[in-house]
């Protein structure tokens, strides 16, 4: 039996509303929000007992889905989210953008910051990395040509 795709990467935030609206002005669609818990949803996380708010944000081809979750129920344990990109675990999720000046221009109104600077690889692309909301590590890149 073959994998078939990746359905969603799952991210953990303190302030749902506020990382729902940077997404959307990246350019993902809202498909829609609930609250999560119950005995089923405990035995799939090992957080018996858990309550959760998510989003699940959609990319604008339809392919891929990025589920932001806010715990209401066990509090978070641990904040990974300034981590240097060399630390184990998990890194980032990068976006392919159309214009990245003017994507930069318009999170930066939203409180992103750029982690050092825009660079070119070898013409074919120009990547950063940025710190989104809650210093959630972001990656765009722009393919060139």
């Amino acid at each position: 039996m073959a994998l078939k795709r990746m359905d969603n990467v799952g991210i953990v935030v303190e302030d749902l509303d506020a990382a729902v609206a940077f997404f959307l002005e990246l350019g993902l669609t809202l498909e829609g929000r609930a609250t999560i818990e119950g005995d089923w949803s405990g035995k799939v996380t090992g957080l018996h007992g858990q309550r959760v708010e998510i989003a699940m944000m959609q990319t604008p081809d339809g392919h891929s889905r990025l589920e932001l979750s806010r715990f209401l129920k066990p509090a978070t344990v641990a904040d990974h989210r300034n981590a240097p990109v060399n630390a184990l675990g998990y890194l980032r999720v990068m976006f392919a953008v159309d214009d990245l000046d003017e994507t930069l221009e318009r999170l930066y109104r939203l409180g992103a910051t750029l982690v050092d600077e825009v660079v070119n690889y070898q013409d074919v692309y120009r990547l950063c990395y940025i710190r989104g909301p809650e210093g959630l590590l972001i990656g765009l890149a722009e393919e060139l040509g």
